[in-house]
């Protein structure tokens, strides 16, 4: 996507499962970039009672919850070993956040940039609406490692949803910035640093 004096440049920041995506982005909003986060706008979809509806024909009633809410770790279970389901269920989401982030965007034209934090930016395309693209990178031991910690699963799941994604080397020769992150926070807050630095300068 072409820059505009008259918005600011797109940025979108992805990474594998547990390269911590959202720690870089938090840091970046810490410095005064707008973030948009689109794993949680999808996420708030599955409170929406005419999206729920539209899960029924792809998943059944079984996903649902005592509450008639859907399940996201019984749906996450399903699509991670159905790509067809995965596909189905991507199609529904993605339309609705990425009108929701060009919404988004419109509240922030007086900022240089802004960027989506997507997980899946390069394996869907994505990536051709921004300006440029991050990668936080971390090695894949380390990442197992810490979703296994926070998400409380099991190594099997995780490696499943691993095979999902793009694996790192494309990633990294398709990104324009890479941030590394499993050397401590001191050095991967001076790389967002000097990142922050030269997109600014091609804004100018």
């Amino acid at each position: 996507m072409s820059s505009s004096s008259k918005r600011p440049l797109l940025i979108a920041l992805t990474g594998g499962i547990g390269s911590g995506k959202t720690i870089v982005s938090q840091q970046f909003e810490r410095m005064g970039v707008p973030c948009f986060f689109a794993d949680k706008v999808a996420g708030m979809y599955y409170n929406d009672t005419e999206f729920c509806k539209l899960l029924v024909p792809i998943f059944g009633e079984k996903i649902f919850t005592e509450q008639g809410l859907p399940d996201k770790r019984k749906i996450a279970d399903i699509v991670f070993a159905d790509h067809v389901k995965l596909k189905q269920l991507n199609s529904l989401i993605h339309p609705k956040v990425m009108s929701d982030f060009a919404l988004w965007v419109d509240k922030h034209t007086e900022s240089p940039y802004v960027i989506q934090e997507n997980a899946i930016l390069f394996e869907h395309g994505f990536d051709k609406m921004f300006d440029k693209t991050i990668m936080v990178y971390a090695p894949k031991d380390v990442r197992i490692r810490r979703v296994l910690k926070r998400d409380n699963t099991t190594y099997e799941a995780v490696e499943a949803r691993m095979n999902n994604q793009m694996n790192d080397e494309d990633k990294r020769n398709r990104a324009d910035f890479v941030i590394i992150n499993y050397k401590g926070e001191k050095y991967r807050n001076k790389r967002i640093e000097k990142v922050h630095e030269k997109i600014l300068k091609l804004r100018g």
